[in-house]
C-alpha cells in the first residue's frame, strides 16, 4: 500500500456523536462516532456529555482529533478516515465499481453476497442497497482472505448431469 496517512485540517461537532471533518486534501466528511463512543468503555463514555463532545480539536499536527486536554479522549486520523469511508453512501455506481474491481460476473457477485442475481442487478439499477450489503462489499474488497474464503467462480456452460 502506498497511501499517504490522512491528515485533518479542521473539525467541529455538528450534533450528538457527529463531527464534520475537513481533511487536508480538501475533502470533507460528516462522521457519526456514536458506535465508536458506545463501544469505547468508560473512557469514551465521557463523550456522551454534550459539553465535552461539542469542542473537538485537531491534535498531533492533524493526525488525530481530541477532546479537552485528556489524551484518552482521542481518535487517530487513520481510524477516523476508516469510519468515514464506511459511512459514505454506497449506491449503484459504487456497486458497479466494486464488481468491476473484484472482476466478478453478475452471478458471481450475487453468489458471494448471498442474494439473487435479480436483486444484485436491481441494486446496480438504483434500488437502495442495504448497509449490510455495502459492508460486505467493502470488507471483501479490503480483505483478500475474506474474498477467497467465500468466492466460488462460475464455470461457463451447463452444469454436468449428476448421477
Amino acid at each position: 500500500m502506498n497511501q499517504s496517512m490522512p491528515r485533518i485540517a479542521t473539525v467541529g461537532a455538528i450534533g450528538a456523536g457527529v463531527i464534520k471533518v475537513k481533511w487536508r486534501d480538501r475533502t470533507s466528511d460528516r462522521v457519526d462516532l456514536s458506535g465508536w463512543i458506545a463501544t469505547g468503555g468508560e473512557v469514551l463514555a465521557r463523550l456522551l456529555n454534550r459539553e465535552v463532545f461539542k469542542s473537538p480539536r485537531v491534535s498531533e499536527y492533524g493526525s488525530s482529533v481530541a477532546w479537552g486536554s485528556d489524551d484518552d479522549l482521542r481518535i487517530d486520523a487513520v481510524h477516523l478516515e476508516q469510519i468515514a469511508a464506511e459511512q459514505r453512501p454506497f449506491g449503484m455506481r459504487a456497486a458497479a465499481a466494486w464488481q468491476k474491481a473484484m472482476s466478478l460476473s453478475n452471478n458471481e457477485a450475487a453468489d458471494l453476497l448471498g442474494i439473487s442475481a435479480s436483486t444484485w442487478n436491481a441494486y446496480k439499477a438504483g434500488a437502495p442497497i442495504p448497509a449490510v450489503v455495502a459492508m460486505l462489499c467493502r470488507a471483501a474488497q479490503r480483505d483478500p482472505i475474506l474474498m477467497q474464503a467465500h468466492y466460488r467462480p462460475r464455470r461457463a456452460g451447463r452444469p454436468r448431469k449428476s448421477g
